[in-house]
């Protein structure tokens, strides 16, 4: 016998927006990513997935996104990126006149 799912059973599967997402990526950075799955409840798998998809979807194309080089080399641009960011930041402080 074969039992027929009816249109009124939910759907077992949790729904995470956009926002859960952000906050699973900024603490899976900030410390490990399976410390952050454990600490937002969600499997280390699922939050891998998550970041491969976002990888992909940054870079085009999943062969370009596996590629460690080109992996290594954006890391290298986001720090160069943020030391440039506080030097500017240095720069308007310091050029301000002093009293």
């Amino acid at each position: 016998m074969t039992a027929k799912k009816s249109k009124t059973t939910p759907d077992k599967r949790r729904k995470y927006d956009d926002a859960f997402k952000a906050e699973a990526f900024r603490l899976a950075t900030e410390s490990r990513s399976t410390q952050a799955a454990a600490q937002l409840d969600i499997s280390p798998k699922l939050l891998y997935r998550w970041q491969q998809a976002q990888l992909v979807a940054e870079v085009g194309s999943v062969e370009v996104a596996r590629d460690p080089e080109v992996r290594a080399l954006r890391a290298r641009l986001k720090r160069a990126e943020q030391e440039l960011d506080i030097l500017k930041k240095a720069l308007v402080i310091f050029a301000q006149p002093t009293r």
